[in-house]
């Protein structure tokens, strides 16, 4: 299981889709650092997407870049598979632990009108950041016992 890319939206962008990233600093108790939701709702610091949801959308003749979906980390296996209270380990350090499944969310119809419905049951996951870390694409994620 691996990172695919990182994206973060800061105050300042304002672009409907989240700018990629080299680098996410998680931290507990804050959320991603320099992130425009940081501080807002914990429970929902970070957004994990399954490559899958980009699939689906593409079959369907939409192609969105990736970051267009809302993620924060974007990976290659079906994390909706995975139950709420998993904890994953991503990277050397970095722990979150999954708090929700991700709702339909109508601002995707931004994209194609289809968008939202397309995606309902393979959007991602919210989590919470258990133990501060740095994040790169490429990291390897581990379910933490």
């Amino acid at each position: 299981m691996r990172v695919i890319g990182i994206f973060s939206a800061t105050k300042e962008d304002k672009t409907k889709v989240r700018p990629k990233r080299e680098r996410l600093e998680l931290i507990k108790d804050y959320g991603i650092k320099n992130d425009k939701f940081a501080l807002k709702n914990l429970d929902q610091s970070v957004l994990i997407v399954p490559i899958d949801a980009y699939k689906i959308t593409k079959e369907s003749g939409i192609e969105l870049e990736y970051g267009s979906l809302g993620e924060n980390i974007l990976v290659d296996f079906n994390i909706m598979d995975l139950v709420i209270g998993t904890r994953l380990k991503i990277g050397n350090s970095a722990v979150v632990e999954i708090t929700q499944k991700c709702t339909m969310c109508n601002h995707l119809a931004f994209f194609d009108k289809k968008v939202p419905r397309l995606v309902v049951d393979t959007r991602g996951v919210y989590c919470k950041i258990v133990e501060d870390g740095a994040i790169f694409a490429k990291d390897s994620i581990s379910i933490k016992d």
